[in-house]
């Protein structure tokens, strides 16, 4: 009886799909097909609901971070350069609303988000395991090592395993946390830290110390044991790098081009940060020409030959495309939409942060992994995917999903 009415209650389907969308994250394109259902059944839901969606504080939640994510791409529409691109993306990007209502909806009972936070970490422990696998044989599910870094289940044409694993990580973290205690908060760190570090994304390197460094402060709440459990995790750090020089040329040669930091010139941090300087400087002259909407969303590529330096190597041989986005968050957010856009996204910041602070602490406690790794995806003072792309963005709404629908759900069962 028990198993038939699991199957008949929306929030089961609910947390079957949303660990489907990340489940299938690695292959291609394929997790849209489990967002779409998604979409479907948020239409399905919000139209069964509709009675009392007013009640319902998650939903609202969503309205006002969609409103501010989705305005500030059709702001920029109208003065696009690419006006066939900025259109469809505006269009394309609605689907992330109903699949958001999904969640809050669906994910209404708390008794539910133990069991789909332990299985969003379950399965992101088996891509580690795979890419531990990766690590002593050269060969994951996703197949061989790239020469270039560790590739793990996304495979080496795919090179997103260290911003995912290292975006992912709280939710290793809190389900170590509450099952082990701080043995397995230590034991989550220790067993994360080296696949992130050889998937070599130095943005990645960032967010899983801004990770580490949330949760050594959250199980001190001291400063002086905050600095202990901190210097203790930097001497990890440097032993697992000590080991990783030794075994990994790849991972030396992704040491060696940051540390080419240190010399000074512009030259030497261009070539440090892989070439982007050319990029942000070619973003903060579409700025200047666009200050209002920008070019218009993922519009930067075909924007990017008009504002780029003669001999940039990003301008393709035809001069038609460039650089792909701006590799930051606030010069893309600027570039592709304007201060108009700019000044939406900060509102919503400003939204989701009240909400935090407005909930109860059960319901802060069901929304901590992914308040964590919206936090650490997002922090301004890093390098970033295109958060208005496909696939970055998929998994951006995926976690805002999962953050809206948490803090939501203890006052909607109520």
């Amino acid at each position: 009886m028990d198993r038939v009415s699991s199957l008949t209650n929306p929030g089961f389907w609910c947390a079957l799909i949303m660990l489907l969308v990340l489940a299938l994250l690695p292959i291609a394109r394929s997790a849209e097909a489990a967002l779409g259902l998604g979409a479907f059944g948020g239409l399905v839901l919000l139209w069964r609901e509709r009675a009392r969606l007013r009640a319902d504080i998650g939903l609202r939640l969503v309205l006002v971070l969609f409103a501010c994510y989705w305005l500030a791409a059709l702001c920029s529409a109208p003065a696009a350069v690419a006006a066939q691109k900025s259109w469809s993306t505006v269009g394309v990007l609605l689907r992330f609303l109903p699949f958001a209502a999904f969640a809050c909806l669906g994910l209404r009972r708390a008794a539910a988000w133990p069991r789909l936070l332990d299985a969003c970490a379950m399965l992101i422990v088996l891509w580690l395991l795979d890419a531990w696998v990766q690590v002593l044989t050269g060969y994951s599910l996703g197949g061989a090592m790239s020469s270039e870094r560790l590739s793990g289940i996304f495979g080496a044409a795919n090179l997103k395993l260290g911003p995912v694993l290292a975006v992912l990580s709280p939710f290793v973290f809190a389900a170590a946390r509450a099952r082990f205690g701080q043995r397995g908060l230590i034991a989550a760190f220790v067993f994360q830290l080296p696949p992130v570090l050889l998937a070599g994304s130095r943005a990645g390197w960032l967010m899983y110390v801004l990770v580490t460094l949330a949760f050594a402060w959250r199980e001190t709440r001291a400063p002086l044991r905050f600095l202990g459990w901190s210097a203790a995790a930097a001497l990890l750090v440097a032993l697992a790098g000590f080991v990783a020089l030794h075994d990994s040329s790849a991972f030396g040669a992704r040491v060696a081009r940051s540390l080419l930091a240190l010399d000074g010139s512009e030259r030497a941090l261009d070539e440090a940060a892989a070439g982007r300087l050319r990029i942000w400087a070619t973003a903060g002259r579409m700025i200047a020409a666009h200050p209002f909407t920008g070019v218009g969303v993922r519009g930067f590529r075909y924007a990017y030959p008009a504002y780029a330096q003669p001999g940039d190597a990003f301008v393709d041989s035809g001069g038609d495309e460039g650089a792909a986005h701006a590799h930051q968050l606030v010069l893309e957010v600027l570039s592709e939409t304007g201060v108009i856009g700019l000044a939406l996204w900060l509102s919503g910041a400003f939204a989701a942060l009240r909400a935090w602070r407005r909930a109860s602490p059960a319901a802060r406690e069901r929304a901590l992994a992914p308040a964590l790794a919206l936090a650490a995806m997002c922090f301004p003072l890093d390098t970033h995917l295109a958060f208005y792309s496909a696939w970055w963005g998929l998994l951006f709404w995926w976690l805002l999903a999962l953050y809206c629908a948490a803090l939501g759900a203890e006052d909607a069962h109520a």
